[in-house]
């Protein structure tokens, strides 16, 4: 049976840390495949993230060097909120034969218990959660723990650095920094100017 770990969040923008964590977990956990699954409205987030046409342009860019990463947009093709509930579920039916794990980091470990119907995603797919600075894998859910050494790397810290005019750079792809010139986003001005 194919194992393939789930990383989903609003990649905005997509870093070396979500790399940096995909990599370590599909090695440590022996994953045939890391699938990148950007959320179209992410139900835990008050703020408004950038329009998913560059989000998803931008992931597609960041993970195209790692032949065992790949991009799904299920998300970003159904109206509403993001439910990991609902993602899994239509996942496990359109792919039976294979073994799916949900990769979350420690805020969202702690956050579990608020998630939409998460005992019932609880029967259906198996939790890694890795580690992040502030934050404990304690949970009453079954989540693998996976201790990481942590890149303290943000998309807030990006974001506020790219509009600041200040560098970002080996924080991101290149691919993904020139996306981000080209399109003038995140109010991106040049440090060197």
């Amino acid at each position: 049976m194919k194992k393939i770990g789930i990383l989903g969040g609003t990649f905005n923008p997509p870093h070396i840390g979500h790399l940096w964590i995909a990599e370590e977990v599909r090695v440590r956990k022996q994953l045939d495949e890391i699938w990148f699954i950007p959320t179209r409205t992410p139900p835990h987030k008050k703020t408004s993230v950038l329009d998913a046409s560059h989000r998803l342009g931008m992931l597609k860019l960041a993970v195209k060097g790692n032949p065992y990463f790949q991009v799904n947009a299920l998300e970003l093709e159904r109206d509403g909120k993001s439910y990991t509930y609902d993602t899994i579920k239509e996942l496990t039916m359109n792919y039976p034969e294979v073994d799916f794990s949900f990769i979350i980091g420690g805020d969202m470990v702690e956050y579990l218990p608020k998630w939409y119907l998460v005992e019932e995603l609880m029967e259906m797919v198996h939790f890694i959660g890795v580690t992040r600075p502030g934050y404990t894998l304690e949970t009453p859910y079954p989540v693998d723990r996976l201790e990481i050494h942590p890149l303290d790397i943000s998309s807030t810290f990006i974001r506020n650095r790219l509009k600041e005019g200040e560098l970002v750079r080996y924080l991101l792809p290149d691919d993904v920094m020139n996306y981000i010139k080209e399109n003038q986003i995140y109010g991106y001005r040049d440090p060197q100017a």
